[in-house]
């Protein structure tokens, strides 16, 4: 499973189980909270009721009937009142009077319950012994119906208790407020649920993102390619790609001074072996001064091949070190190959050959001026080297949508079929045609790096018949 589908799964549990329980205790707290705002206000009811008909009791004022009257003409009245989303038309708040041992007195609801024993009631025997008394209870003819909050308030006389009043309000209302609320409830959380799927997706998207960066920055340098270090959030992930940087930097430091010393030992001890036999045949006093001036131009040979190829291991030493270009500038390829050949005008005249540029004024591309002259310059000499005497080189370019190719062709004999694979290694060289002698190996290495260092690439390729073509493609300005 993938890294970003693991943290967005395991997510999702986690917010189906944080969510659930919160959502499931609302629903049943919404209500309960309703119906402790109805109980509030029915306490005080009750206890006005309660006060009203003690006073009248002991004035002997009171009046069952009259109170019946009063009832019968709230319950009849249309009220039409809009109390935020509900619409409230008539009273349906009810009252009964016990006795002091529960006898009812008065019922509004019905008088059929007259003389009838209450006593057993939670709201009346609570309210009797001095405690608060209050219950909730459906119809037992109806038990699918809403339930009645009963709250119930005593009658003093004397300041004794006399009796009790208690007030029943349906909560049909009460469940209608529920009703309506517990969907907006829901309707919200589902809403901060999908916000919060939303940002888990962007949050494992991104998380992905950023290993996937630091994936991908491995592969290319296990590939060997040339990429710079990927932007990372400043996070443990950065903190972990820069460690793991700076593992492969010391790492490949420790190979690259191996490969190194190894391959600079082996291609240094053929030219030393010459010196130090040329030197020893000197020694002999017998050297005739034809043979003195042959070895001592040998030995004069291999120092500058020696020192070339140190000259060269240390330029492409500092080229492989760079990640990529301080600064990239417009770069004319047509004046730098023309100034190549002002360069190696006196080995062309030797070989008497002839170059042909064509080049226009706009190839121009985008980066080092210097490593591009080297780059050409290596290319040229390359075609110089490998040309038969009195032979052609052809400069050419040529723009391909987004990129420049320029292409340096000579007529001679090529690259074997074995060399095609090796051409770019490090001290990889062929002999000469004219000489015999092989080069450092180190100018198509170097070649290699410009042009990647500046996000192109080079290329070799034998022509039709004769000759080899040396490509070399960069991003146009």
């Amino acid at each position: 499973m993938r890294l970003g589908a693991g943290l967005f799964l395991a997510y999702l549990v986690i917010l189906a189980l944080c969510f659930s329980y919160p959502l499931m205790q609302i629903g049943s707290m919404v209500r309960t909270a309703y119906m402790e705002s109805a109980e509030e206000p029915l306490v005080d009811t009750a206890n006005i009721l309660a006060a009203y008909v003690g006073r009248d009791t002991e004035r002997e004022k009171f009046s069952a009937d009259e109170l019946y009257r009063v009832f019968e003409d709230a319950q009849g009245r249309r009220i039409g009142a809009e109390i935020y989303e509900m619409r409230k038309d008539s009273v349906d708040l009810d009252v009964y009077i016990t006795d002091a041992k529960g006898i009812v007195l008065f019922d509004s609801a019905s008088r059929e319950t007259i003389g009838k024993d209450f006593s057993m009631w939670r709201d009346v025997r609570r309210t009797l012994d001095g405690d608060y008394g209050a219950r909730v209870q459906r119809d037992p003819k109806a038990p699918n119906s809403t339930a009645a909050l009963f709250v119930a308030a005593p009658i003093r006389v004397s300041g004794k208790i006399a009796g009790v009043l208690t007030v029943i309000k349906p909560t049909k209302n009460i469940a209608a407020f529920a009703a309506v609320a517990l969907p907006r409830i829901f309707r919200i959380g589902a809403i901060s649920i999908a916000a919060a799927i939303v940002l888990a997706l962007g949050m494992s998207m991104w998380v992905t993102q950023q290993v996937g960066r630091l994936t991908r920055y491995a592969n290319d340098v296990r590939e060997g390619r040339r990429v710079p270090f990927p932007k990372l959030a400043p996070t443990e992930l950065r903190t972990m790609g820069a460690a793991f940087e700076k593992m492969r930097e010391a790492l490949a430091g420790q190979a690259y001074v191996e490969q190194y010393v190894e391959a600079l030992t082996h291609e240094i001890k053929s030219p030393i072996s010459a010196i130090r036999g040329a030197a020893e045949i000197l020694e002999d006093p017998a050297v005739s001064p034809e043979q003195r001036a042959r070895f001592l131009s040998n030995i004069q040979s291999e120092t500058r091949r020696i020192q070339a190829l140190v000259d060269r291991m240390l330029m492409l030493t500092e080229l492989e070190a760079r990640r990529t270009l301080a600064s990239r500038n417009p770069v004319a390829l047509g004046a730098v190959a023309r100034t190549i050949l002002e360069e190696l005008e006196p080995a062309l005249l030797k070989k008497h050959l002839v170059v042909d540029v064509q080049v226009s004024e706009d190839m121009v591309v985008p980066g080092d001026p210097l490593l591009l002259h080297l780059a050409v310059s290596n290319l040229v000499q390359n075609a110089i080297d490998f040309s038969s005497a009195n032979g052609r080189i052809a400069v050419t370019c040529m723009r391909f949508g987004n990129s420049v190719e320029l292409c340096i062709d000579d007529e001679g004999p090529g690259i074997p079929e074995f060399a095609h694979s090796r051409v770019f290694e490090k001290f990889f060289s062929l002999e000469r045609p004219d000489t015999g002698k092989k080069s450092t190996g180190l100018g198509l290495n170097f070649v290699n790096e410009v042009s990647a260092l500046h996000g192109g690439a080079a290329a070799v390729s034998n022509l039709p018949g004769r000759g080899l073509r040396a490509r070399l493609t960069l991003p146009a300005a």
